[in-house]
């Protein structure tokens, strides 16, 4: 039925909060709740152009169910407004935690043929889905990278994120032996990949806790090449330890929102 999933897929990301929230409701709920299940599978994916906001425009692959803000432009603004005002065409971009390619796309967009983005995805899975978001768009300037970012290059233990997750952005490394199972993937030493790439101009980190890690392990690039950095913290602990470690490289931090920080050269 290629025909309805498509448009059960049309109707529930463009469908208004007013009409999402009856399927909270005890008896219809149910019944919205079997029949969307019925004719679209939890798995499915559409095509879609975002239709406002800085990345209007560009196409997604994207789960119905949980994708609308990423078609009204409302996913992560304060990030996409950062990005949109600072990149500049030639520009590299590192994109840190790259998931399915949002903030990629956009600097892909941003940077033209000229620049060049790097996106760094560790899960085999949500890795693909960013090449196909990549291949749909036609960016020519984008290199993926399947990897993770750590503060040293090599294996280490990658635990994914529930393959029940629409968009499975949870996936983490765990140093160590905590307890948890996951399966040995490959990380990288920003200081190590430069030797073999363009450093970047900017970067976007989203690293599911691994912040701290990830600039120990670029303190050459950072001293050399003053990239500036958008950045999500997960604790107040990783944010403090950051603030600390980068303030000694000459770098500001200036809160964007709740969770996210822009990290500047002091100077610039």
């Amino acid at each position: 039925m290629p025909g309805a999933r498509k448009w059960m897929g049309e109707l529930l990301l463009h469908s208004p909060a007013q009409l999402r929230s009856l399927r909270d409701l005890p008896v219809l709920g149910n019944f919205i709740h079997h029949l969307s299940y019925r004719l679209l599978p939890a798995d499915e994916k559409v095509w879609v152009q975002i239709e406002a906001g800085p990345a209007k425009g560009i196409w997604m692959e994207l789960n119905p169910r949980t994708s609308q803000s990423y078609v009204r432009g409302e996913g992560e603004v304060a990030v996409q407004r950062v990005l949109a005002e600072r990149i500049r065409p030639g520009s590299v971009f590192y994109d840190l935690g790259a998931n399915i390619g949002l903030f990629s796309l956009l600097a892909a967009r941003l940077v033209g043929a000229g620049g060049k983005v790097f996106s760094f995805e560790p899960d085999a899975g949500v890795a693909a889905r960013l090449r196909r978001n990549v291949a749909r768009n036609g960016f020519e300037n984008v290199t993926v990278v399947e990897a993770g970012i750590w503060s040293a290059s090599g294996d280490l233990n990658f635990i994914a994120a529930d393959p029940a997750s629409p968009d499975r952005g949870l996936g983490r490394f765990a140093a160590g032996d905590d307890g948890t199972a996951g399966s040995l993937t490959k990380c990288i030493a920003l200081d190590d990949f430069i030797q073999t790439a363009p450093a970047p101009d900017a970067i976007k980190c989203d690293v599911e806790g691994a912040e701290a890690e990830v600039f120990r392990g670029a303190e050459k690039l950072l001293d050399a090449n003053r990239p500036w950095i958008v950045c999500e913290f997960h604790s107040e602990a990783n944010e403090q330890a950051v603030r600390v470690h980068l303030g000694r490289l000459g770098y500001c931090l200036e809160s964007l929102d709740a969770n996210h920080a822009l990290i500047l050269p002091q100077g610039r």
